[in-house]
């Protein structure tokens, strides 16, 4: 009896752990110096960010060259103009970290000029926060951007966390 109390309690606090997502840190564009002028539309930032989800508390690392470039973060209006004079947030260290705090689109440019018109930008969208109680997602609210499409997470994942977290938790207070 003992033993399967442990076992239980185990299964308890790995089910929990399961259900609370963690923040995240994400390398922009996935691998070190992706902040550079894209060869390609297949190298576009923005292709990157379309593939990946973004959420509240997650981080945006930037690896870049500090003498040579910078990363802006700028409003819509200025991300589509390439417009460098007013930006939100300068960022010029070569290893940028940037706090993803609310949902929504964020926008940022190279703060080198003529990048941005070449196509040196990233836009992305963070994902409304997760209900922590049952580990579903509420619907995000609707956003007007004319950015790249984003589709929406799979709930399977998030369901059978949360599914987990509330057979763990019912198989605890069973046993207490």
């Amino acid at each position: 009896m003992g033993s399967s109390r442990h076992l239980l309690s185990s299964i308890l606090l790995v089910s929990l752990f399961l259900t609370f997502a963690e923040a995240r840190e994400l390398l922009v564009g996935g691998k070190p110096n992706a902040w550079k002028i894209p060869s390609s539309q297949s190298e576009s930032l923005n292709k990157w960010a379309g593939a990946s989800r973004f959420q509240i508390g997650d981080s945006l690392v930037w690896n870049y060259d500090s003498t040579r470039d910078s990363v802006l973060q700028v409003s819509k209006t200025d991300y589509e103009t390439c417009n460098t004079s007013s930006p939100i947030a300068v960022h010029k260290d070569g290893n940028t970290k940037v706090k993803l705090e609310k949902s929504g689109p964020y926008y940022f440019i190279s703060g080198a000029e003529g990048h941005c018109q070449k196509g040196q930008k990233l836009i992305l969208v963070v994902m409304a926060a997760r209900s922590q109680l049952m580990g579903i997602s509420p619907a995000p609210s609707p956003v007007a951007f004319d950015g790249p499409a984003v589709a929406p997470t799979s709930s399977a994942v998030i369901l059978k966390s949360g599914f987990v977290g509330i057979l763990g938790v019912l198989m605890g207070l069973a046993l207490f």
